[in-house]
């Protein structure tokens, strides 16, 4: 039986998000007393923090991809054009990764350069995909990026003779431009990452919390969990998340149920008691978020 419980308006305030899960794990403690409901509680407080560190990711990017571009701008230079030194630009890119902490330290798969228009030059790959392609037909908020530091969501096809995608995903993309000495934009830094990449980093990173909470004593059992990304679109989960799950999560309206504020439920999967908790995570986009579900029955 689903179980669904909406809490507090949504705030901007950080605090006010903690207190609407504390409201609700306290209603839930002396209501729900089965087993799924008791995953559920569990589950808020780790949604909570995963929200905190997506937080903490995209500001890596915001932070450091001005920082990048700026020290691209030689590229464009005095009529220099990037796309006569591909082998150079692609240095440009390895170097500027490492030399700009928040480039070095982000969850992005790839930096790339792009002519003014998102037209791909090269990207920091050994195998560059994206050479050629238009990445502003593909990611409108290419465009945006000409004028200043703009994300926004769009997909990736699958490269040339590579299997066609089984999974649905989405590609999240940061861009900054870079400018000629006069202010003009003479080329775009690109990064990026798919969701269901990001939500493979994000169960790590919750698999590193709950192992260090069992040692400490806080956790009696060693869930099963998984985590994804949503959208008003679908489910992102990381990959190797059995398609069940997914599809169950699929049939929770998660953007929509979380669009007030956090909310949590209970699922069962295959016999097996679910609890999940979801919420907005406005950094990634509008009705974006991240759920985690978890089980502790054994």
């Amino acid at each position: 039986m689903l179980c669904s419980v909406k809490l507090l308006p949504r705030s901007p305030s950080r605090a006010r998000l903690r207190a609407s899960f504390a409201s609700f794990a306290v209603f839930a403690a002396l209501g729900c007393k089965d087993q799924a409901k008791e995953s559920a509680i569990h589950a808020v407080p780790d949604a909570a923090w995963l929200a905190d560190l997506i937080a903490k990711d995209v500001a890596e990017v915001e932070r450091g991809l001005p920082q990048g571009a700026a020290k691209l701008a030689p590229l464009v230079a005095a009529g220099a054009d990037p796309k006569q030194d591909i082998a150079g630009v692609r240095k440009a890119l390895m170097r500027v990764r490492r030399d700009v902490i928040d480039l070095n330290v982000a969850k992005s798969t790839f930096f790339a350069l792009t002519d003014a228009e998102g037209i791909g030059i090269r990207n920091d790959l050994e195998e560059d995909v994206m050479a050629g392609q238009n990445l502003g037909a593909l990611f409108p908020a290419i465009a945006k990026a000409k004028i200043a530091y703009a994300t926004g969501t769009g997909a990736f096809p699958a490269p040339p003779g590579a299997p066609p995608k089984t999974t649905a995903d989405e590609d999240w993309i940061a861009g900054a431009p870079v400018k000629r000495p006069d202010g003009s934009t003479g080329a775009l830094l690109v990064t990026g990452w798919s969701y269901r990449y990001f939500a493979r980093h994000l169960q790590e990173a919750l698999k590193t919390r709950l192992l260090e909470q069992a040692k400490a004593g806080q956790e009696t059992k060693f869930p099963v969990y998984y985590t994804a990304v949503f959208d008003k679109a679908g489910v992102y989960a990381a990959p190797l998340t059995p398609d069940v799950d997914t599809k169950a999560l699929s049939t929770q309206d998660l953007s929509g149920k979380s669009a007030s504020g956090p909310c949590t439920g209970t699922l069962t999967i295959d016999d097996r008691p679910f609890g999940f908790a979801a919420l907005l995570t406005p950094a990634l986009g509008p009705g974006t978020g991240v759920v985690v579900l978890r089980s502790e029955d054994m």
